[in-house]
């Protein structure tokens, strides 16, 4: 049922105009694997589980401030509207991009230990769970580029061309959500030695 659910709030994310609907939809369906795995009840599952929720914690508060910072200067979370922010903050723009990678448990970060450490458990308990949990990774890429291509690419509206800069203390929320992520690669021991 949890693999299940990955599935579906994954395909959900695919749909989505609203861009915090897209975000929080984006965290049901991670916490998905991470039920399946505490529901696994290895030290393996238990790892990956306590992994993979402090990683998604930082991950998508930090994707959640990116949305604000949007928010804040276009009044509106409808994708469709707001596009080529790239163009007025390369910066932010370059944000989006790390925290988009992470979402989506690219090399080296620590959400891909975590969802190694779930992945194996689930097939190690049964070897199909590996295509679901495989379509679930390849959706959930789908979207994570998705978001960032519909939030930074393409032509800006005529309306948000004189926006307000960003701050310092926007940077610096962002630094202090991603700098734990990178730090906790380099010593993955400080959280996924709990259980093994």
């Amino acid at each position: 049922l949890a693999l299940w659910g990955i599935l579906m709030t994954s395909s959900i994310c695919l749909r989505q105009t609203d861009l915090k609907a897209l975000i929080a939809y984006s965290s049901v369906s991670h916490m998905g694997l991470v039920t399946a795995a505490i529901i696994a009840q290895t030290p393996w599952g238990l790892t990956g589980a306590m992994t993979l929720m402090i990683a998604h914690g930082l991950t998508s508060s930090a994707l959640f401030a990116l949305a604000n910072t949007n928010y804040e200067r276009t009044h509106t979370r409808t994708l469709l509207l707001v596009r080529g922010l790239q163009l007025i903050f390369p910066l932010m723009s370059t944000w989006w991009l790390l925290t988009n990678l992470t979402n989506m448990a690219m090399p080296p970060t620590i959400n891909l230990l975590g969802e190694l450490f779930i992945i194996s458990t689930l097939f190690n308990w049964s070897s199909p769970t590996i295509v679901i949990t495989g379509i679930g990774t390849l959706i959930t890429a789908t979207y994570s580029l998705y978001m960032f291509l519909m939030t930074q690419r393409g032509s800006i509206s005529t309306q948000f061309r004189l926006l307000p800069p960003t701050h310092t203390r926007e940077h610096l929320i962002l630094v202090l959500h991603l700098l734990p992520l990178g730090l906790l690669i380099m010593k993955p021991a400080l959280i996924s030695g709990l259980f093994t």
